[in-house]
């Protein structure tokens, strides 16, 4: 990701800017440009290792993505008329009320089946 080179040549200040920027503290004494340097080069290594032990973010288990799966089959697939109205809906025209809050939730069934679904394809790349 940097360079010691490229990290040598910024400014103790500019370091820490830098590290403030993606959330991150020196390592070590904080008047010292090499506790930054140090934090800045070896990060990236440090989250992959992290990842694959399993600490903080974890791929899904098996199992979980078929309980998604299982959301994305109990909702259902759009008739011709949801479609219809999901279209219409998407131009901008709204029912009038009280039946504008079920095309909101029409809406929003849509939405979220479209997400799973986009939620299992990322996390089965």
């Amino acid at each position: 990701m940097f360079t010691r080179t490229e990290l040598e040549l910024l400014t103790l200040p500019q370091l820490k800017i830098l590290c403030n920027r993606y959330g991150l503290k020196s390592t070590g004494n904080p008047g010292y440009k090499t506790s930054y340097i140090t934090t800045l080069m070896a990060f990236p290594v440090l989250a992959i290792h992290q990842l694959e032990e399993g600490k903080g973010l974890k791929s899904p288990s098996f199992g979980s993505l078929q309980e998604i799966g299982t959301a994305l089959d109990h909702i259902g697939n759009p008739t011709p008329e949801h479609s219809a109205l999901i279209r219409i809906s998407f131009e901008g025209r709204r029912m009038e009320l009280p039946d504008r809050y079920d095309q909101e939730k029409l809406l929003a069934v849509y939405k979220v089946k479209n997400h799973l679904e986009e939620v299992i394809s990322l996390l089965t790349l």
